[in-house]
């Protein structure tokens, strides 16, 4: 046997659920459902990432930990059927967009006319992408 080559079923129990197979429609949903949970774990990172003070308030610190594990734990899941590359916008536009809203209404952060529309073009461009483009149907 070749040295990257491997036999299933000589794998420990738990090895298998980390070499992705072929993916369903059913897998291509809950990897979806594995991006919204990501991208929910990071904004909640980030938002407790101001909240920590520069990592001297021990609960946001934590939360912090923990927001911005499961977020790249769960984007990692997706990479399963989603590509990186949409996958990464998605996560990426989404978070942005909904840091932007916690910071206006959680910390006082200003928006003005030029951030507003640069928000609504990242929204637009995460749009485009899932609604329009072949890219997020082409698996692989």
């Amino acid at each position: 046997m070749h040295l990257f080559e491997y036999d299933k079923s000589q794998l420990p129990v738990f090895f298998p659920t980390i070499i992705p197979e072929e993916p369903s429609k059913e897998s291509d949903r809950m990897n979806w459902l594995y991006l919204a949970i990501a991208i929910l774990s990071e904004v909640i990172g980030t938002t407790a990432l101001k909240s920590s003070n520069g990592f001297t308030k021990v609960v946001p610190s934590i939360l912090v930990a923990i927001g911005y594990g499961c977020s790249f734990y769960f984007l990692s899941l997706t990479l399963r059927s989603i590509p990186v590359g949409i996958a990464y916008a998605v996560w990426s536009g989404v978070g942005v967009v909904l840091i932007s809203i916690l910071g206006w209404w959680l910390f006082g952060q200003k928006l003005d006319t030029a951030a507003v529309v640069g928000i609504a073009l990242i929204l637009a461009g995460v749009l485009v992408l899932n609604l329009l483009s072949d890219s997020a149907k082409n698996h692989g």
